[in-house]
């Protein structure tokens, strides 16, 4: 079985599913139905997620399955991202709180630390 197109080989217009069929009791459905968050990605993509899932999300072990280094593993998670229509990275949250962001930066403007340093606190590497 062939998976459903979702867009249009003749403009790349969204396509909308408009008609079900089982085929144990030949029923039909039809309307007009939404074709998921999925539909929009590429068998690649598809196939990408399937072996994220079934290695439970760990990417140590797709780097042995699929036989890719962890930054291709990494950019290839972030295409499927974007694919979702999300910015990677975007979400996360900073572990450093205000009051020593402020403090880090009133450090830098009076020449206490140097830019350098005040990214490394910043990121929390210090």
């Amino acid at each position: 079985m062939k998976t459903a197109l979702s867009k249009c080989p003749v403009c790349d217009g969204e396509l909308t599913v408009t008609r079900l069929h089982c085929e144990t009791c030949d029923t039909s459905i039809e309307g007009r139905f939404a074709n998921g968050a999925f539909a929009g990605l590429t068998p690649e993509q598809l196939d990408f997620i399937e072996t994220f899932v079934r290695c439970e999300g760990k990417i140590t072990r797709m780097e042995d399955e699929m036989a890719l280094s962890y930054p291709t593993i990494r950019n290839r998670l972030q295409e499927v991202i974007r694919a979702f229509g999300y910015e990677p990275g975007k979400e996360e949250a900073s572990d450093i709180s205000d009051e020593k962001r402020r403090s880090v930066l009133e450090d830098l403007d009076s020449g206490k630390i140097s830019a350098e340093e005040a990214m490394r606190f910043l990121n929390g590497e210090e």
